[in-house]
């Protein structure tokens, strides 16, 4: 008996100390039908940090980033992203979004036929100076010890 009260104490004390994931906030649906559509990545920039070399989300150099397509539908959270630029890995992937209460956007970048909630990895970055045809998405990078911000800039196209 002592046992069964024993797991059951630590059981409610695990589930009450749990902190929220950034993935169980409530939905900016505003936020979400502002992105809505085709944007282009115009720039990259590491403010005060140019001479590094960033490997974004793990696909290839950052500056590859710059002229990617990218196509983010509200109504179901789904979308696509290329990217184009020569000299640079050819790369196309399906991706899902979402963009949460605190301004955080959530992005998994999923192979093709895969699930969302078949991949565990994702990447959780800042959304800033949010227009009608253009917003910005900041990562935070750890450079030296010091973190630094790499600045997305999106460009709305037709």
């Amino acid at each position: 008996m002592r046992k069964i009260i024993l797991v059951s104490a630590l059981a409610i004390f695990f589930f009450a100390c749990k902190t929220p994931s950034v993935t169980s906030t409530k939905i900016d649906n505003k936020s979400e039908v502002a992105i809505k559509g085709n944007w282009v990545i115009s720039s990259v920039s590491y403010p005060s940090s140019e001479y590094i070399k960033v490997n974004s989300f793990q696909i290839a150099d950052s500056k590859c980033f710059v002229g990617s397509t990218w196509k983010f539908i509200s109504n179901n959270n789904k979308g696509n992203m290329s990217l184009v630029k020569s000299g640079c890995p050819a790369f196309e992937s399906p991706i899902t979004w979402f963009v949460n209460k605190e301004g955080q956007f959530i992005l998994k970048i999923l192979d093709a036929g895969e699930k969302a909630k078949k991949v565990r990895d994702g990447y959780v970055l800042r959304v800033a100076n949010q227009t009608e045809n253009e917003f910005q998405l900041i990562d935070k990078i750890d450079v030296g010890g010091k973190l630094t911000d790499v600045v997305y800039q999106f460009q709305k196209t037709n």
